[in-house]
């Protein structure tokens, strides 16, 4: 596998992501431009370092997607700059810089796995009046595009791609956040709170609470046609 990294750091990926150096990869580190990426050659992902200056970075991550790239883009951030990373950024996975050998390996190879699959598979989800665009990490209501934090997104995808099912708080956990988060289950009815908001009065009541369960999704709910018992 051929990786680029786009990264200032003068210590490269052992400053970057020192994990880069326990893996088999082939790694060429560049400046962060997007000439960079023209003059490259070929690769299989693109690194970017993320982890300070996110305005300037989230720039370059957008730009990326401008000149013609399609093989999969992962940013490198710290666990504070988490937060200030969304669907807007057009990345398609992100890495934490202390991330081990194994996870960064199998992030890499499930978003080649994507990529590999993604002329086969829909780029639209969709269901009911709520549609999710995987290619451009946009979710709409009827059209109207959502303002959504990253993991917002994701989570509200894995919803929108299991509707009826219901999940306990700990799966979703599971699925949406991974196996290495370490966050209380509070955090899930958090997300949830936040994406019935953003939903609206209409169609908020899509994320049903299965009381002492967790919760399913049902685009067929309004917030009229069913109570909707927020289990806190």
């Amino acid at each position: 596998m051929s990786l680029l990294l786009l990264t200032n750091a003068s210590g490269g990926s052992v400053e970057v992501l020192p994990a880069l150096a326990l893996l088999r990869y082939q790694l060429r580190v560049v400046a962060p431009e997007p000439t960079a990426l023209i003059d490259a050659g070929s690769y299989d992902a693109v690194l970017v370092d993320g982890r300070r200056d996110l305005i300037a970075v989230k720039g370059l991550c957008r730009l990326i997607r401008t000149t013609g790239v399609d093989a999969p883009v992962l940013l490198i951030t710290t666990e504070g700059g988490l937060a200030a990373v969304s669907a807007e950024w057009g990345v398609d996975d992100i890495v934490l810089e202390s991330a081990g050998p194994a996870e960064v390996d199998a992030r890499l190879r499930i978003a080649l796995g994507r990529g590999e699959n993604s002329n086969n598979a829909p780029a639209e989800i969709r269901s009911g009046d709520i549609s999710i665009d995987e290619a451009t990490y946009s979710a709409r209501v009827r059209g109207h595009v959502l303002d959504l934090t990253f993991r917002e997104f994701e989570f509200l995808k894995f919803l929108v791609q299991h509707p009826g099912r219901v999940f306990s708080r700990e799966q979703l956990l599971q699925e949406v956040w991974g196996y290495d988060y370490y966050g209380g289950t509070r955090t899930v009815d958090v997300h949830v709170r936040r994406l019935r908001a953003k939903l609206g009065p209409e169609y908020e009541a899509a994320i049903v609470t299965i009381r002492n369960v967790g919760y399913r999704f049902d685009s067929g709910s309004t917030a009229v046609a069913a109570e909707v018992s927020v289990d806190a």
